[in-house]
């Protein structure tokens, strides 16, 4: 199954380094970078799961930033990593949309508690890390993986990244463009004919009403 991703913004080198040799002993994919733009960039490039941002870094500080990319529409979940404490730097924080606000300096078992918290967010706040698909057939949020009568079944990245979409908004009509855009990033060739293997895939395992083709617009992904 496909690491988690996090974009980690912040401009002290040491302590990007720190964080990242802890997040990936943990099992995340950490991709740092140091300026403000440059952070930017990689948001409207590349998909991640979650933004960790420091505040006051060069180019573009943490709140602009944000504030930028949520009127994009990119609700990836943010968390920012700061040393300003005052209660009006924590109210523009959650103004520009972020989801929590760690102040230096923290704890990193902290800030992977807060990190699996805002994950586990991602699927409709669930009592159960375990999501029901259909009897016998489940999704294990904590460990992105799909189970069918408690095994897990190996899918591929793309097919992993479909489902786990599909279940982020399960009863809606996902659109086509916004299918491609999640699957594939700027630098990638996707094809209609791959997603429609992907999706054969996925329906040979959970079953073919599971994922509803409406025509012209996209898909519908429901839960039994």
């Amino acid at each position: 199954m496909p690491k988690t991703k996090l974009l980690l913004l912040e401009d002290d080198i040491n302590l990007s380094e720190t964080v990242c040799e802890f997040l990936e002993s943990k099992g995340y994919e950490v991709t740092p970078v140091y300026d403000g733009e440059e952070a930017e960039t990689l948001m409207y490039e590349h998909q991640f799961d979650l933004f960790l941002l420091d505040v006051n870094v060069p180019s573009l500080n943490g709140f602009e930033l944000l504030s930028n990319v949520r009127k994009e529409g990119n609700t990836t979940p943010a968390i920012f990593l700061t040393s300003l404490n005052a209660i009006e730097d924590l109210e523009h924080g959650y103004e520009s949309g972020c989801d929590d606000y760690l102040r230096k300096p923290f704890a990193l078992k902290e800030l992977l508690f807060r990190i699996e918290t805002i994950l586990k967010r991602e699927f409709f706040h669930s009592p159960s890390p375990k999501i029901r698909i259909a009897d016998g057939i489940e999704y294990d949020s904590l460990n992105n993986q799909l189970l069918v009568h408690n095994q897990a079944v190996q899918l591929q990245n793309k097919e992993a990244k479909l489902l786990k979409l599909f279940l982020q908004k399960k009863n809606e009509i996902i659109s086509h463009e916004m299918i491609m855009a999640h699957l594939w990033e700027y630098d990638e060739q996707g094809s209609d004919d791959t997603l429609r293997t992907y999706i054969k895939n996925l329906r040979k395992i959970m079953g073919k009403d599971r994922i509803v083709s409406i025509k012209k617009l996209g898909y519908k992904f429901t839960l039994a």
